[in-house]
């Protein structure tokens, strides 16, 4: 992971964090003092080019990782899918939290080693996935920062078609966006490390479809 950060970027590396609002679960993330300044148009562009977003936690799956600790009963003793998992921390948060059974699914190899070495270093157990054809059933799917590009909308779709259960917490889209989902629940929640972003990607909603079946995640007041 450490070489694969410093390809990129030369002068990063990589600490084990612990979460703000999950302290009992630490990722290997990039370090507080990474570089902030103007960067060397080489190093710039492998940064366009590669994106080491698996060594940030970004807010939204900082949020849906202190949700699950705190309300274990949605994920314990269930099958689990952490899709677009980067460095993983939604899927660590519900081994954690007591699931059967915990898979990640990337398409980025990175990401998959990334969330692999989470894993390890909170010892628990992920399968990890590049194809998404091939991650046995499930009954739960956990989605947290995915929409970051609304191209990537139609993945509601694809999942909600073969997967019984979704969860997605998401700070980028506005409700009327998702007219199919219904918001449970919102929580502040920061980027690790911070990367100074603008104060309304710090409140993330958390959606499930209209209408999902028994077994969805408990209500709970907004905030």
């Amino acid at each position: 992971m450490s070489a694969r950060l410093t390809a990129t970027l030369p002068e990063a590396c990589l600490a084990p964090t612990s979460l703000p609002l999950a302290p009992q679960l630490r990722l290997w993330l990039l370090s507080a003092d990474y570089p902030r300044g103007p960067l060397p148009p080489e190093v710039a562009a492998r940064v366009v080019a590669e994106p080491a977003y698996w060594a940030f936690c970004w807010g939204s799956g900082h949020a849906m990782a202190a949700w699950i600790l705190e309300h274990p009963e949605a994920v314990r003793g269930r099958r689990v899918l952490d899709f677009g998992s980067g460095s993983g921390v939604a899927g660590i948060a519900a081994a954690l939290a007591g699931a059967a059974a915990v898979h990640a699914c990337d398409i980025d190899a990175d990401a998959l080693l990334a969330t692999r070495a989470n894993a390890d270093l909170n010892g628990v157990s992920i399968a990890c996935w590049r194809d998404l054809t091939k991650v046995p059933d499930v009954d739960l799917v956990l989605l947290a920062d995915v929409l970051y590009d609304r191209a990537n909308l139609p993945l509601l779709d694809t999942l909600q078609a073969r997967f019984p259960e979704l969860l997605l917490a998401d700070s980028r889209l506005a409700p009327e966006l998702l007219p199919e989902w219904e918001t449970f629940a919102l929580v502040e929640a920061d980027t690790i490390p911070d990367l100074d972003e603008s104060p309304i990607h710090r409140w993330i909603r958390f959606y499930r479809p209209k209408g999902q079946a028994t077994g969805s995640p408990p209500a709970a007041l907004l905030a």
